[in-house]
């Protein structure tokens, strides 16, 4: 049997999503700071959630591992790196459970667990999108060297893994809502069997014609006696010559 084509769906966004999300997560960048004072102009700052790099439009040098003690101290970086984590699990997770529920190696998929990791994807989704939009919704406000702040690429690459997981465990929750038809439907053909063999309907009779001894069943019409109300044709006499020599003639095989 072909897989369903909302699992197919869901069994490719779901692992798009996982790795935007960790890519969102590792990477340092969730926001730039531009213009700081004290030091020379090329000179930007990359924040993420783990980890600080220094980079250079004039040079491609990186130095990472800035430490930046008041900036790790916010309480949105703590939580954003608890619902990444878990996010980033969790879809882990969903993933292998949606996969034992399609079961690409049999002839039916098992609509109800497929279902589950549907909604489990979807949660992860959910849990990636929340710390995403607080962290750009409060960006400007976390302490910072600079006012010249941009929004990271890890942010974009957030939203976008977020938004994937969401609508891939939307499309994989359907199977949740076949499961429940199809089991109302076999629990009601159930319950009709069982109704019709305890409580079957009474056979209709049906009169059966009384024959007697004298006459039939079947009306009988006798044509010289039955009066109709059309004329009949008369019958023609047989005008064809009768061959007489040929009748009165004896032959040897006569004698």
């Amino acid at each position: 049997m072909r897989t369903p084509a909302i699992f197919i769906c869901g069994l490719v966004l779901a692992p798009c999503g996982l790795i935007l999300d960790l890519t969102s997560t590792v990477a340092p960048s969730w926001r730039t700071i531009h213009n700081i004072p004290g030091v020379s102009t090329d000179e930007v700052l990359q924040q993420g959630l783990w980890d600080i790099c220094k980079t250079f439009t004039s040079s491609r040098d990186i130095q990472c591992n800035q430490q930046d003690t008041q900036y790790f101290s916010n309480q949105i970086i703590k939580i954003a790196q608890g619902l990444m984590l878990a996010s980033l699990i969790l879809n882990v997770i969903a993933i292998g459970v949606a996969s034992l529920g399609v079961r690409c190696w049999t002839d039916t998929p098992n609509w109800t667990i497929a279902g589950i990791g549907g909604i489990l994807i979807f949660i992860s989704g959910v849990l990636a999108i929340i710390p995403v939009a607080w962290y750009t919704h409060i960006m400007t406000s976390i302490s910072s060297p600079s006012t010249d702040i941009q929004v990271g690429y890890c942010l974009v690459l957030g939203f976008i893994g977020g938004i994937l997981e969401v609508i891939g465990g939307l499309v994989m929750s359907i199977g949740l809502c076949r499961s429940c038809s199809d089991q109302y439907r076999g629990n009601r053909t159930r319950t009709d069997v069982l109704k019709s063999t305890r409580d079957p309907s009474p056979l209709r009779r049906v009169p059966a014609p009384s024959v007697s001894s004298g006459a039939s069943s079947v009306p009988y019409y006798n044509s010289k006696d039955t009066n109709v109300d059309f004329p009949r044709a008369k019958r023609q006499p047989d005008s064809r010559p009768v061959n007489t020599a040929y009748t009165t003639r004896a032959y040897d095989s006569d004698l």
